[in-house]
């Protein structure tokens, strides 16, 4: 039997050495609820042990049943009937399975039918979902909202909402961009206005909405007349009535399982949430951090499929009476595509462990406000870092997922591009990874601030000072490297020019990148003599990379500011 969680040695080898001991503790609160619910874990042990048995069946349902429909998912599509959206059939079938095996909750807290898992967790579940079909994610297990939902909302909003949402009877999506405001959500114009009775109502157009047909929806809006920007938006709960209509679904490259909608809101009744004038500062850079860590769960399984995919064909294809595999230059493409994918597994893991940290610590400081000087400058200190790696491995895996199905395509060559091969879907399916939810020139802007801000550094400090006694050759690589990236950033800041700055805001972004990347598979190396082979070629290619990104900023980094309006023009 297929089993995509048990078949991944990868996915193993992290369960069986990530620290979440202090994770479990946050989200567990010394497992109180062990009393109150019969499936709620007893100690660390018991927990690890629940996460594994529903990874296995979520790897079973997608090894076994999602995986074999995903290309008759992706011809057969969505459709627009008498204005309601439908599912393929195969889709509509899976969502059955995940709503009977109670994984529409994995997040979500016991009281509200959920299985209260940490962000780590679902990464892990998420990359498996996509491996066997990139567009189930965006509704099969999209935790996001209800995430939201649970953190902002007034307790009557989610003892209404989430038991509907874990049990599967309702759909749901972040309904955010407009057709003049795409990544400049500051433009958003779809209006609130309240009657006299301080009812809300919304009217206006919202376009490229992933799921918008759900029951339930967070939409950002313009709440306060006469403002302008960020500060005259806020945040709303709307549950699907006759005022919203779904006007159109778009055709897209990829990902056609799931429906992309533009809606229509005719003075439809809504619920605030929070706080006016806080819904782009606080609740929709909260729930975007959040869904990028999905949408990187996301690229890193499309990865995996397309490796697989391209792996399998290399072995099997025999061209001048031998395998291709056995190549030089093929078997470069597959061994450099694994250690990619690797990379950004353990930088994915170690983004989310460090999200349930800050997460946890939060909601202990909450619930326990006498306590609340013992977690703030642990508050302080995940929140920094979380900022940093969330749009870094957001970047790096979904650019990393159109190299590897790019690739893949390469490696089997013309039947790649062929429609009857996997490889032809996973490269429309991780095109969009690396465009929605922030594209990766806005996850540079998101991450840039870190790295000139010290907090970059900190990390690298912090990584640098683990014991890799059993590497020492590799880890002295590791300091040079770090010298050379420290360089580069002292020239890029001493030019005192923002546009200098901003023109090599990705070079910098992906030099502190990969030296994280370098420490943590370092980190891994003391487990395994494979992952210190993978270590070692990770670590002398990005060497190469920091290298020449050092010597253009620092010695021909202003040529192309000069000219390139000559270029252009």
């Amino acid at each position: 039997m297929e089993n995509f969680f048990l078949d991944n040695e990868d996915i193993l080898f992290h369960l069986d050495h990530i620290d979440l001991d202090r994770v479990i503790a946050y989200k567990e609160d010394s497992f109180q609820e062990a009393k109150k619910y019969s499936y709620a874990p007893v100690d660390s042990e018991d927990a690890m042990d629940s996460y594994k048995k529903v990874l296995s069946i979520i790897g079973e349902i997608c090894g076994e049943t999602l995986e074999p429909l995903a290309a008759e998912i992706d011809e057969e599509g969505v459709d627009l009937v008498d204005g309601e959206v439908v599912y393929a059939k195969g889709t509509r079938k899976v969502l059955d399975m995940f709503a009977k095996a109670d994984l529409m909750g994995f997040c979500m807290p016991r009281k509200y039918g959920g299985l209260n898992f940490p962000a780590t967790l679902l990464t892990i579940a998420a990359e498996i979902v996509s491996r066997a079909d990139a567009s189930f994610l965006n509704f099969g297990l999209q935790q996001d909202i209800g995430e939201t939902i649970n953190k902002f909302a007034s307790d009557k909003q989610k003892a209404e909402i989430l038991p509907k949402l874990t049990s599967g009877e309702y759909g749901s999506s972040m309904i955010l961009t407009e057709p003049d405001a795409g990544s400049d959500l500051q433009a958003v114009n779809l209006r609130a206005h309240q009657d006299a009775n301080g009812n809300w109502f919304l009217s206006g157009v919202k376009r490229f909405i992933s799921n918008g047909n759900g029951q339930i929806g967070l939409v950002l809006v313009r709440s306060e007349d006469g403002q302008t920007g960020a500060r005259g938006l806020s945040f709303f709960l709307y549950k699907r009535d006759e005022h919203m209509k779904i006007r159109r679904l778009e055709h897209k490259l990829g990902i056609h399982g799931s429906p992309t909608c533009e809606l229509q809101f005719t003075n439809a009744p809504a619920t605030l949430i929070g706080e006016r004038k806080r819904g782009l500062t606080k609740y929709t850079m909260w729930l975007m951090n959040s869904a990028r860590l999905g949408i990187a769960s996301q690229a890193l399984g499309i990865a995996e499929a397309a490796y697989r995919e391209a792996d399998k064909y290399a072995k099997e294809r025999i061209q001048f009476g031998k395998f291709i595999r056995e190549f030089p230059p093929v078997f470069e493409m597959l061994t450099e595509m694994r250690v990619a994918i690797e990379a950004g597994r353990t930088l994915l893991y170690e983004t989310a462990r460090i999200v349930d940290l800050k997460e946890g610590l939060e909601h202990m400081k909450e619930k326990y406000p006498e306590r609340s000087a013992e977690f703030r400058s642990d508050i302080k200190k995940y929140s920094r870092l979380a900022n940093l790696l969330t749009p870094m491995i957001k970047a790096y895996n979904t650019e990393m997922a159109n190299k590897i199905a790019y690739d893949a395509i390469q490696i089997h060559g013309g039947t790649g591009y062929m429609q009857e091969f996997n490889v032809e879907r996973h490269y429309r399916d991780a095109r969009i990874t690396n465009i929605y939810e922030g594209t990766t020139q806005l996850q540079v802007v998101a991450a840039i601030g870190g790295v000139t801000s010290g907090t970059a550094a900190a990390v690298l400090d912090e990584y640098d000072s683990e014991d890799y006694s059993y590497a020492p050759e590799l880890h002295k690589k590791l300091q040079k490297t770090r010298l050379e990236f420290d360089k580069s950033l002292i020239g890029v800041k001493e030019m005192d020019d923002d546009n200098f700055v901003t023109f090599h805001s990705r070079r910098c972004v992906e030099m502190v990148t990969d030296l994280v990347q370098g420490y943590l598979l370092l980190r891994d190396a003391n487990h395994s003599e494979r992952k210190m082979k993978i270590a070692g070629i990770f670590i002398e290619k990005m060497q190469a990379r920091v290298h020449m990104n050092m010597h253009y900023i620092l010695d021909n980094g202003s040529t192309f500011l000069k000219n390139y309006t000559d270029i252009i023009d």
